[in-house]
């Protein structure tokens, strides 16, 4: 459903409802999007219906500085309690807000994530070569510091306590160190909170953990948290008609004035006008309370989830007075009424001589939620007539992301408005508060965080930490053979590696698939870790897209029922192998499997929520699976599951690489770009990430693959503009070509697509004076190289090398100290740089709306991207349009890929050429 016209200003109303302390599906530590609003913000009286002028956040300065810097959701574009990275925090500190109602107590805390080893001198040179700043922190998303979500009952504080405490979030964190020696010294520790619990709790915050709550306006905070969703996160809003699901950009520019439409027992509704400037203007008394204490009486219902999911089966004919029942089954089309339309909610029983026990609970909770459902859409539309705004947002408790909720008041708002008004709800519909009370830290505001970006993730909370990687060496290999009888010798030693677990404790065994289906309210929704907000100061949008507003990255649709079944089954098909290389990458210790099988069923769990609801996440792609797959392994302290299969394969690759330069430099220049492009598609077989690779590699050696992959290097390939991109390198006739100023190659995997693909590619563009930029992941996904260990690899090829070596030294990738006292007479003042930059991200395909900030900046200048391998140039952008010139090389080695995308086959290649757009 698209986002109504823009003419007018949008209106936001958020819901939030009380659910009752017996809910047993609230799993006290778990994470999840729910939150309850207490009865203070319920509307009734004629006093709660005054407008309440509204005033700023007070900012208090009793912790140090949060760095918001750059917000970002990675991923989870749905998930009810997303959470939130900040990779330029430098302060070591965890800051803890609470919304603390009625029903449920709401956290928003900080954590850090760990600094990983940097290249310094490579991101120094990169940072002055490109007119970056030369801060020593990483330019990617995943470091830094993420907003984590909780949510426990009320009547379960001491549980909620006990969280606070194991964690330490009152003192700064256990990853806190620096700020906890300092808070413990300091009786005087303050957190921020709103809400009633606020103020009854107080005291035994101070007993139990010995802080000060801070208390904070509970409207304010809740138009505060608003604001920032709003604004920040990309995916926060969506329409929700006949159970599709539709997510809608808001122009944070446009956003004033709104009106947030609070549901927590009662419904109240704030005109907010700008940052800290709103007034309550309207509300009414019938809202979550209303549904929950009229329907425990009527059915007998011990939790508010229950009652929800018994208005599932229910049929609210039975019990509902119907336009139908009035007319004779007619419409009453004159006003346009249907048959079905609702006459009178409850209005049948009138007229029928039962009692309350002849009436069906579920069809007695069916119609308690549509009558309510029902009226609060039409005071929200009624306000937004009121006020000229067009666009409604729902959100809160009350809805806890339930289909049916969201549909009855959808249609309720487009009924009334005749189709011109949408009703949009929120993702962190239930957090409102809690966000509110957390950035009312000082330097916490919303101005800070504008200047930046929100991504969202999917972190799973993994409880242990990481072991050593362990991994047997191989020997050198110095005698005078050819290139490719040395690769043999070297791949005869690389296998898949044993599997270290005994069999039954990996992959998907122990996981349940949840037994509501469809349009049904989950009950396992709370149980699952999910929605990480990562706060990111430094992505940027890729300069060189043709068209940002319309590029898509992905270029399979998992709308599609068929292709979301196909892709599902070969990611849990491929969990066990995965499974097994992690663990195997830490020594296969005893922890190592718990991780290994906490990292399955956590997966499989998110395999089986998407399959039962493909939005859950937000508009869901192959890259998100995949970038869900690999945070799930970071979750989990899997840090680089492949490192020791990517080393042994780098060595056994770099040791046969001068063997094929020198083979490469006999050749003329038609037949030596030939082979050069056929190394890349040959050495791209080498996947980790793909099951009919993986199988080839427990059934042979590398070499043997590497093989049966030059067997299929026969043109015509698939898609083949080879010799249009043969003239634009080396021209016709008389027509000599110009050399490409600099060129962007995304590289793939380690070892052979990496040194013997794409590095001698790198080499002849560098040979013609084109400056070079290998473009890498930030972080590990499967067998993918990544930027911090490119400059090791360049620095390994570069022995043998004299091109490479000047350009490495161009490039900041090799320094005076790395050169041996013989090269001292080589001039390297006239070589053209070959340099490497993070892409960042951590996955095998990339979004190019999200790229590091120092690949935007070595963009400005290019005139020549390549894309290489599956993930990054047929997963995704293999339709995206570039203002350059652009290649796209990879081997197929999907057959339902091959089969939709270029009408081919597995191990088909693709060589794409696209002059610039």
């Amino acid at each position: 459903m698209a986002a109504a016209p823009t003419d007018r200003q949008p209106l936001l109303v958020n819901s939030d409802v009380i659910s009752n302390d017996d809910n047993n599906n609230c799993n006290s530590a778990s994470i999840s999007t729910s939150s309850d609003i207490t009865s203070s913000l319920s509307g009734g009286g004629d006093k709660e219906m005054a407008p309440v002028p509204g005033s700023s956040i007070h900012r208090s300065g009793s912790r140090p500085q949060l760095d918001l810097s750059g917000a970002a959701i990675q991923g989870n574009f749905e998930e009810k309690d997303p959470t939130i990275l900040l990779p330029n925090q430098s302060d070591d500190i965890s800051h803890l807000a609470l919304d603390i109602g009625g029903s449920l107590i709401k956290l928003v805390y900080f954590s850090r994530h760990e600094d990983r080893l940097i290249n310094n001198r490579r991101t120094k040179s990169v940072k002055e070569k490109f007119g970056l700043p030369t801060g020593i922190r990483r330019s990617y998303p995943i470091l830094g510091g993420r907003l984590h979500f909780v949510k426990f009952e009320t009547h379960k504080i001491n549980e909620c306590l006990d969280f606070i405490n194991s964690k330490q979030l009152h003192r700064g964190g256990m990853d806190s160190l620096g700020w906890q020696s300092e808070v413990e010294s300091n009786e005087n520790a303050v957190i921020k909170a709103t809400g009633g619990g606020a103020y009854r709790f107080a005291d035994l915050f101070k007993e139990k953990l010995g802080v000060t709550i801070d208390k904070e306006d509970e409207m304010n905070c809740l138009v505060a948290g608003a604001n920032f969703l709003l604004k920040a996160i990309r995916h926060e809003a969506f329409t929700h008609m006949e159970g599709h699901k539709e997510f809608v950009q808001i122009d944070q520019n446009d956003l004033f004035p709104y009106l947030l439409v609070n549901i927590g027992s009662g419904v109240s509704i704030i005109k907010v006008d700008g940052d800290g400037k709103f007034q309550r203007v309207s509300g009414t008394n019938v809202g979550g309370g209303t549904y929950w204490g009229l329907g425990r009486l009527l059915t007998k219902c011990k939790s508010f989830d229950e009652l929800l999911e018994l208005s599932q089966r229910g049929d609210n004919s039975n019990i509902d007075m119907l336009v139908g029942d009035i007319y004779g089954g007619l419409d009453y089309s004159k006003i346009g009424l249907s048959a079905s339309t609702i006459a009178s909610s409850f209005g049948k029983t009138i007229s029928e001589n039962k009692e309350l026990g002849d009436y069906r609970p579920e069809d007695i909770s069916l119609s308690l939620l549509r009558m309510i459902s029902y009226n609060i859409g039409q005071i929200a539309y009624l306000n937004a007539l009121r006020f000229g705004l067009k666009r409604i947002f729902f959100g809160g408790f009350f809805i806890r992301g339930h289909a049916y909720t969201m549909d009855t008041i959808s249609f309720a708002v487009q009924f009334w408005s005749k189709g011109e008004a949408k009703a949009m709800f929120l993702r962190h519909e239930g957090f409102l508060g809690a966000l509110g009370a957390f950035m009312s830290y000082e330097k916490h505001g919303l101005d800070d965080l504008m200047v930046h970006q929100l991504v969202e993730r999917f972190p799973m909370g993994a409880p242990y930490t990481g072991g050593k990687i362990h991994g047997p060496p191989l020997g050198d290999l110095n005698e005078k053979i050819s290139w490719m009888e040395k690769f043999v010798q070297k791949g005869t030693e690389i296998t898949a590696p044993v599997p270290m677990a005994p069999p039954g404790t990996t992959g998907l065994g122990g996981f349940e698939v949840p037994s509501s289906k469809g349009d049904s309210l989950r009950s396992d929704a709370s149980n699952l870790n999910v929605g990480v907000l990562h706060l990111v100061p430094t992505l940027e949008v890729f300069p060189l897209l043709a068209d940002p507003k319309t590029y898509e990255p992905n270029t399979i649709d998992l709308l599609d029922r068929g292709e979301l079944d196909y892709w599902f089954t070969v990611l849990s098909a491929h969990l066990p192998d995965l499974v097994d290389k992690a663990v195997a990458s830490e020594g296969g210790t005893e922890d190592a499997k718990r991780r290994g099988d906490a990292f399955a069923r956590a997966f499989s769990a998110h395999l089986a929520r998407l399959m039962e609801e493909p939005a859950a996440y937000g508009k869901l792609g192959l890259a998100n699976l995949l970038e869900l797959r690999e945070e799930c392994l970071r979750e989990f302290y899997f840090v680089d599951a492949y490192r020791s299969i990517k080393q042994r394969e780098n060595e056994a690759s770099l040791a046969v690489l001068p063997d094929l330069l020198l083979e490469l430099d006999g050749m003329d220049e038609e037949r030596r770009l030939l082979m050069l492009i056929e190394g890349v598609l040959a050495a791209n077989i080498f996947d980790w990430g793909s099951r009919a690779c993986v199988d080839l590699y427990h059934k042979g050696t590398i070499i043997e693959i590497y093989r049966m992959s030059r067997d299929k290097m026969h043109r015509p390939w698939r898609v083949d503009d080879f010799d249009v991109f043969k003239e634009r390198m080396l021209g016709s006739g008389d027509k000599k070509p110009h050399p490409h100023k600099r060129a962007l190659l995304f590289v793939d995997n380690s070892g052979a697509d990496i040194v013997l693909g794409m590095l001698p590619l790198a080499r002849e563009f560098l040979r013609r004076g084109t400056e070079v930029v290998l473009v890498a992941n930030s972080l590990p996904a499967l067998n993918d190289v990544t930027a911090m260990e490119l400059p090791e690899i360049v620095a390994e090829a570069s022995k043998s090398c004299d091109i490479l070596r000047r350009a490495a030294v161009a490039g900041g990738l090799l320094v005076d100290a790395m050169i041996s006292s013989q090269d001292s007479s080589v001039d390297n003042s006239s070589s053209v740089p070959l340099m490497v930059v993070e892409n960042g991200c951590g996955s095998p395909c990339i979004d190019l709306r999200q790229v590091s900030s120092e690949l935007a900046a070595a963009a400005k200048d290019a005139d020549l991207i390549i894309l290489e391998g599956m993930g990054r140039s047929l997963h995704t952008n293999y339709n995206a349009k570039f203002k350059c010139e652009a290649l796209k090389l990879a081997m197929v080695k999907n057959q339902r890929l091959a089969e939709k995308l270029i009408k081919g086959n597995i191990y088909d290649c693709v060589c794409r050429y696209e002059p610039a757009s």
